[in-house]
């Protein structure tokens, strides 16, 4: 699996699952590693450590459940380029 596909598998997980994770725990936080749903957590510390405690160093996500999702824009500031 190269860099660009990295948690591709868990995010699709994650939206397979949505609907039934929304009614049993929307606003907590879920980890999933691959295609399996590791379990539900009140913080996201607490899901993280839960991730860490099951999965090691492998990948593994940690997402808030929300029915609606904020979009996050992340930019960096690149150098002119010079010709």
């Amino acid at each position: 699996m190269s860099d660009n596909h990295v948690l591709e598998q868990e995010l699709k997980t994650y939206d397979q699952n949505r609907s039934r994770l929304l009614v049993e725990s929307e606003g907590r936080f879920v980890v999933i590693s691959g295609e399996q749903i590791l379990g539900t957590w009140d913080t996201y510390e607490d899901a993280l450590q839960a991730g860490y405690n099951q999965c090691g160093l492998n990948p593994f996500l940690v997402k808030r459940i929300e029915r609606v999702e904020e979009a996050l824009i992340f930019t960096r500031d690149l150098p002119e380029c010079q010709s």
